[in-house]
């Protein structure tokens, strides 16, 4: 996170002190187009371009934290593993369940939404989808399908 910290820091000063040079580059010139001042504005372009490029990838280092921390507190809240400042368990009504069994159902909404958009998942008369693919990890306690 520092790494990334200073690269943007460092990227808007070189952007500032282009912009700078720019203004003193047209101030000696007497406004005048000049190699200085066609200089000035290239490296100027140049370093708005690395600005960029740093600030962009700051912006995808804090979405990755957000879906990090978010994907976290998911998991902390299904398993009872969120306190409250008293240090109790929080009591959000939801009963905690394993890690493990939060990983299972996970995937197996994932692969019901691929089968979904792929417009091979079946309903059943119930409006609940019948998990055909013997190869998919699918926990079979959550399926409707009367067959299993």
């Amino acid at each position: 996170m520092d790494g990334t910290v200073d690269a943007l820091s460092n990227a808007y000063h070189d952007f500032v002190a282009a912009a700078a040079a720019v203004i003193e580059a047209k101030d000696q010139s007497g406004g005048q187009k000049t190699a200085a001042t066609e200089a000035a504005l290239e490296n100027f372009k140049q370093r708005w371009e690395l600005f960029r490029v740093a600030c962009d990838q700051a912006e995808e280092f804090v979405e990755s934290l957000k879906q990090r921390i978010g994907s976290e507190c998911l998991v902390d809240e299904a398993t009872g593993a969120t306190t409250v400042k008293s240090g109790q368990l929080s009591g959000s009504g939801i009963p905690p369940i394993s890690a493990v069994r939060l990983e299972q159902m996970s995937k197996a909404v994932r692969w019901l939404v691929i089968e979904l958009q792929n417009g091979s998942g079946a309903v059943t008369g119930s409006g609940a989808v019948a998990h055909h693919n013997a190869s998919a990890p699918f926990d079979t306690r959550f399926s409707d399908d009367s067959t299993q």
